[in-house]
């Protein structure tokens, strides 16, 4: 079983040198613009929680939002909170009542942290539990030098994929769990936004056999980016008519599925439009405001699924996703553009913003390349 399993027998216990009362961490300090690298206490593991090292950790447009200290941050976010929600990290001491790992080993990490008891958990539905608070979000993250974690969210990452891989599977999840969402096997699909989750779900749908995979962007280097990937065909949305080059690359038959990833209102029509009947959507990208849809022409007569994607299910995708990596089938790899020391992580955010980068990656204070990146570099 690849989650721990927590036992109430257990007793505390430190599994590696302690660490130093104080760590550096990247911070969200105030209720304005901007981060900082902070030095602040490191954190000490209670019952059922790990303590990690961090290793890698990812950078998502959820941390610019929070930089940048947008409408949605203003309403959730409650300074100061430790960023970071993707990374992981290497096991140095646990909590009463967690027991099944060793010093040292090697996890990812599920973000959500859920109740486990509302009509969602208990239904198996947990990634939409009502009262989740996430990793970096609602409590301190991983861009720091320790991390504490519920045992129940690690996750032993394939032994044969990079850390930087290992690193970014809480937002592959988000593409396998939108990509899965629907038929895929011998089908003909369209990611709509090729930021990194976009750049991966085109890896995910072609490993789970879909006949071809198309990608639509605006931006020409993100276009390289989903030939990298090896996408069939690259469509230029600001360019070219997307319903009509679809149809011309299908025969006329239209798609079997759109993964959605931009949240872009013409985006969301166009893939609509170029659906077969019967054909299904999956949403994960997300509007910055309500906009209006021909539901009728669009959805009703054409009798379309549409799936309202969020976070991961758990911990079911999570499965998914150590067959595809462990397998070797599917390659995230070049989404990955950019590797950084944790201090660059103000450039990091620049990257992101300016829209000139795939996935960015960062280094923590103290890891390197003696941790052991692991099979594929």
């Amino acid at each position: 079983m690849n989650p721990g399993t927590p036992a109430a027998t257990a007793t505390p216990r430190s599994s590696m040198a302690a660490p130093a009362r104080t760590m550096r961490a990247v911070v969200k300090a105030s209720a304005s613009p901007g981060a900082e690298i902070r030095e602040v206490p490191t954190p000490t593991p209670g019952p059922g929680d790990l303590l990690l090292r961090v290793l890698r950790a990812g950078v998502c447009g959820t941390d610019l939002h929070i930089v940048n200290w947008d409408r949605w941050s203003q309403g959730r976010i409650r300074p100061p909170v430790t960023l970071g929600h993707e990374f992981v990290g290497e096991v140095v001491s646990w909590g009463a009542g967690v027991t099944g790992f060793s010093p040292g080993e090697r996890l990812s990490c599920e973000s959500h942290i859920v109740c486990g008891v509302c009509v969602a958990c208990r239904t198996g539905n947990g990634h939409v539990c009502e009262l989740t608070r996430i990793l970096g979000v609602d409590v301190n993250g991983g861009f720091a030098e320790y991390v504490v974690v519920p045992a129940v969210n690690a996750w032993r990452a394939p032994a044969n994929i990079s850390l930087e891989v290992a690193a970014i599977m809480e937002p592959l999840g988000n593409a396998v769990h939108t990509a899965f969402s629907g038929p895929l096997s011998a089908c003909n699909v369209l990611v709509t936004g090729c930021g990194p989750i976009g750049l991966f779900a085109i890896g995910v749908a072609r490993a789970a056999g879909a006949s071809r995979v198309f990608a639509s962007d605006v931006s020409a280097y993100r276009l390289d980016l989903a030939r990298r990937m090896k996408a069939d065909a690259v469509l230029d949305a600001g360019r070219e008519n997307v319903v009509d080059r679809v149809r011309e690359l299908t025969g006329g038959e239209g798609l079997d599925g759109v993964l959605e990833m931009s949240g872009h209102p013409q985006a969301l029509r166009d893939g609509l439009a170029a659906l077969r009947n019967g054909g299904r959507l999956s949403l994960l990208g997300l509007p910055t405001e309500p906009f209006e849809l021909d539901w009728n022409r669009l959805v009703i007569f054409k009798g379309v699924t549409i799936h309202g994607i969020i976070g991961r299910r758990m911990y079911e995708t999570w499965y998914q996703m150590d067959h595809l990596l462990g397998s070797g089938r599917l390659d995230v790899r070049p989404a990955i553009t950019h590797l950084l020391p944790m201090e660059r992580f103000l450039e990091a955010i620049d990257l992101l913003r300016s829209g000139q980068a795939g996935k960015v990656v960062l280094v923590p204070w103290g890891a390197g390349e003696h941790d052991g990146a692991g099979g594929r570099a």
